[in-house]
């Protein structure tokens, strides 16, 4: 017997549960530093099956650890649990239909990506080496792993493994943008909008200017710089009466941690100029942030291997029926570029790109990138050409197809993991190559030594 039929044959006998995990945290949908029931579910499981677990790790209260064996090499499996705002939606159902309206859903994939890693490391607890589950937290624009390698969360570790649910079947291997979040509160003074204007100072009016100002600012930074706001307080909804509170978040990506420093100090200024055109006070209030991506193509090439070996799942008809459906709800542009592939899931490995290419979205996996190599995969688990952070994404989350993606995504994780365990020639090679990778440059995170995580206000 192969290991690959061992790891095979552990998550057939805990499919059942893992399926059931996955479902429950879906129906959770607990967003950033909320995750108290999903995070408790999957340590839980861990404890069930043997493995000591330290909750509350690095005093992030839905951050948790979980060990098992001793010894060195020490591998890393990163899970995620964390939802999304204002995407609740139906499962299984192929049109937009919330379950509440506003409320939170599994828009990334998440309930899928923690339990799949739940899978690899269920499949591995033989091995007498050092293993470790890291159950992390906001990982959608909280930045929780980046708080928890500032406590050392990963200090002992050699070389960690994750995977994301997608849209097709490949070994990651790509850059990412480093990502910064911060508040900009405007204080005022309120008036009569119609008797006595003259004497209000409007908050919101400052919102607005800072707003403008980054619009103008957005020209004159890098091509691959990313200036994104929400505002989160309008001040009120009296429009007869001067808004003496208002708040926007803004969000800066950027290839590099230096590059995004700078691009926030240039929209902290367009704040601070907005506030001195309208009279209001400004506070400015760090939020959360995570590194760039650093690819390793030793683990990368190695990881595609392995999914070679364990291969990619089939699709009944009737799974790929109700994908065809989704897809149906996509827009026109979207569709076009499915059309020209003509593919409804997918059931195919794409070929290994050996040289790193660049995706311009972000990930706090890089916070952890940066301090030991770390590979990914991606992994079928959604109608072929679904875009990231929608309903579409949730209403797939508890689908078969899903189910079958995140299963074969624990295959992929255990058997990399062990490839790793048991070569130490592997870990070296990855270890070479993260330091060149790196060259000069040293892991400074960009949140600040004072920040601590924090809720979605």
């Amino acid at each position: 017997m192969t290991y690959i039929d061992i790891i095979e044959r552990a998550i057939a006998a805990h499919a059942a549960n893992l399926t059931s995990v996955s479902d429950a945290i879906w129906s959770f949908a607990e967003i950033r530093y909320e995750e108290t029931k999903s995070a408790t579910l999957l340590a839980d499981e861990l404890e069930k099956a043997g493995f000591v677990v330290n909750r509350n790790a690095g005093n992030i209260e839905t951050a948790f650890v979980a060990s098992y064996g001793e010894g060195h090499p020490v591998v890393a499996i990163l899970g995620e649990f964390d939802a999304l705002t204002g995407l609740s939606q139906k499962g299984g159902v192929a049109s937009h239909d919330p379950i509440v309206e506003g409320g939170n859903g599994h828009g990334c994939g998440h309930n899928l990506l923690g339990t799949g890693a739940l899978a690899a490391v269920l499949a591995l607890k033989a091995c007498k080496d050092e293993l470790n589950y890291y159950g992390c937290p906001a990982e959608e624009g909280g930045g929780g792993k980046a708080f928890m390698a500032r406590a050392g969360l990963f200090s002992d570790v050699d070389v960690a493994f994750t995977w994301h649910p997608w849209d097709e079947n490949l070994a990651y291997n790509a850059r990412m943008l480093a990502t910064n979040q911060v508040y900009f509160t405007f204080k005022g003074t309120s008036a009569h909008a119609g008797f006595e204007p003259h004497l209000g100072r409007s908050a919101l009016d400052a919102v607005e200017l800072t707003n403008v100002g980054c619009n103008y600012l957005r020209e004159h930074i890098i091509q691959d710089g990313r200036i994104h706001y929400a505002i989160t307080d309008t001040g009120g909804r009296a429009p007869n009466v001067v808004q003496s509170n208002a708040q926007v978040l803004y969000k800066v990506r950027a290839p590099r941690m230096d590059q995004v420093r700078d691009i926030t100090e240039r929209v902290k200024d367009v704040a601070r100029g907005a506030a001195l055109m309208t009279g209001t006070e400004l506070t400015i209030t760090f939020d959360a942030a995570s590194t760039d991506l650093i690819p390793n193509v030793t683990l990368a090439r190695m990881m595609h291997e392995e999914f070679e070996k364990i291969g990619v799942v089939s699709f009944s008809n009737s799974e790929k029926d109700f994908a065809a459906g989704i897809q149906q709800t996509f827009s026109g542009e979207v569709q076009a570029r499915i059309a020209k592939r003509g593919k409804i899931l997918s059931e195919d490995l794409n070929a290994f790109q050996e040289k790193p290419t660049f995706l311009h979205g972000s990930t706090d996996v890089g916070d952890v990138s940066w301090l030991v190599p770390t590979g990914q995969v991606y992994v079928a688990t959604e109608a072929y050409g679904t875009p990231p952070h929608t309903w579409q994404i949730v209403a797939q989350g508890t689908s078969g197809y899903a189910h079958k993606g995140m299963l074969q995504a624990g295959k992929v994780l255990a058997a990399s993991a062990l490839r790793a365990l048991t070569d130490q020639v592997l870990i070296s090679a990855a270890k070479i190559e993260h330091r060149e990778q790196l060259g000069a440059e040293s892991y400074v995170p960009l949140i600040p030594a004072d920040a601590t995580p924090q809720r979605l206000r």
